[in-house]
């Protein structure tokens, strides 16, 4: 199966999606932010990236951004909860940058898998 690398600065959004992706067969990686996602896939080839949008140290639409120059091949999700004022829709603008699924959050078990399956299809 694929090498998928999880970035989200919460640890129990991690812990969740990481149990969805190993139990599908998944190899799994974690970063709690952009920072350390680029740092991951620098070292480490990856098929997939799943990232949050809203973090600390290094938010979402600039790890797509970064990714994107590291690796115009690269498979990416962005996930987000939104902007808790809706003034902007992230997924939205991730999809713009080059990321091949969306999700927003909350979501379930399937809607992540099938998403990976979409992206690495």
């Amino acid at each position: 199966m694929a090498s998928i690398l999880v970035v989200d600065d919460d640890d129990l959004v991690r812990a969740t999606v990481r149990q969805m992706l190993e139990g599908a067969g998944h190899q799994v990686l974690e970063a709690r932010n952009g920072q350390e996602a680029l740092v991951s896939v620098s070292k480490k080839i990856v098929d997939l990236v799943v990232t949050d949008i809203i973090m600390p140290d290094m938010e979402g639409i600039a790890t797509i951004r970064e990714l994107r120059s590291h690796d115009p091949n690269l498979k990416i999700i962005a996930m987000s909860g939104g902007d808790r004022q809706a003034r902007v829709d992230y997924l939205d603008l991730a999809k713009k940058l080059g990321a091949h699924q969306t999700l927003p959050k909350p979501f379930r078990r399937d809607d992540m898998l099938n998403a990976v399956r979409s992206a690495l299809s």
